[in-house]
């Protein structure tokens, strides 16, 4: 990695004072904070990726440039990580005001939205959609959740069709009926999911990054960064909310599928 920034990604180098520091920066040339999350891999001293890690630097303030340096858990076994053995996989960016909430954090709206790490097979792509209660008070809704497909400049893409149920997904598997009023209580959580084909045929390949996200109507936004691979299908579609049924105490402790880190019905749920 070169010190140095360019276009809002970080860069990065060793530490003058100690050789297994590898620092990096994060310069935001936007006019609003905004909040970047960073992919790294980890190499070995054959040059062979050895493992990924990822890094969020919330809320860098327009025109400013955030130092840091590369947590130590994601370290090589050897212990001597320097900058020629790690390399940069991604960057995303979402408005600060617009980034999920931090695991163990909750928003005003007392209510936590975050995306999974997804799932495939055969051509068949699902992201989780999940809502955490982390209120102190019951929360209901019905329906579906609002989204916006979002390119990397953070404008709005057009020529999807965005379609309610995944009936008309291949392989994507029914939704069980109509959407049903949920009621989560304090802990509880809901579920939906993004579900699409990446179907290449005749056409450009669309390929978006971000996904603003609403419960419902009306509610606050949370970007999230699925990297929706589309193909030239044009379809994506949305499941209803759902009840997370999977949490073994019933969705009221803290092994909720809705938190992050365990399974949930639609993939992953990622760390953040």
């Amino acid at each position: 990695m070169e010190r140095g920034t360019a276009d809002g990604l970080p860069g990065g180098g060793v530490s003058e004072t100690d050789p297994c520091v590898v620092a990096y920066e994060v310069t935001n040339q936007e006019a609003e904070p905004f909040t970047y999350t960073i992919r790294f891999s980890l190499l070995d001293d054959r040059g062979r990726a050895m493992s990924n890690t990822e890094e969020t630097v919330a809320s860098v303030g327009a025109g400013k440039t955030v130092r840091r340096t590369l947590e130590p858990g994601g370290y090589s076994a050897d212990g001597m990580l320097d900058a020629g053995r790690v390399r940069i996989l991604g960057v995303d960016r979402v408005p600060s005001d617009e980034a999920p909430a931090p695991a163990g954090s909750c928003p005003a709206s007392g209510l936590r939205l975050a995306a999974d790490q997804g799932d495939a097979a055969m051509g068949l792509r699902v992201v989780g959609l999940h809502l955490e209660n982390c209120g102190s008070r019951a929360y209901a809704l019905e329906g579906y959740p609002v989204v916006q497909l979002i390119d990397a400049e953070h404008r709005p893409v057009d020529g999807v069709e965005i379609l309610r149920g995944t009936d008309g997904i291949p392989m994507a598997g029914g939704d069980g009926g109509p959407p049903r009023p949920v009621t989560l209580r304090p802990g509880e959580s809901a579920v939906s999911g993004l579900a699409w084909r990446n179907t290449t045929e005749f056409g450009k390949a669309v390929n978006v990054p971000y996904v603003r996200v609403r419960a419902e109507a009306g509610s606050a936004p949370v970007m999230v960064a699925p990297h929706l691979d589309l193909g030239t299908t044009g379809e994506l579609g949305v499941r209803a909310w759902q009840k997370d049924e999977t949490a073994p105490d019933g969705g009221t402790g803290e092994s909720g599928s809705g938190r992050p880190g365990a399974q949930g019905p639609y993939g992953r749920p990622s760390s953040s």
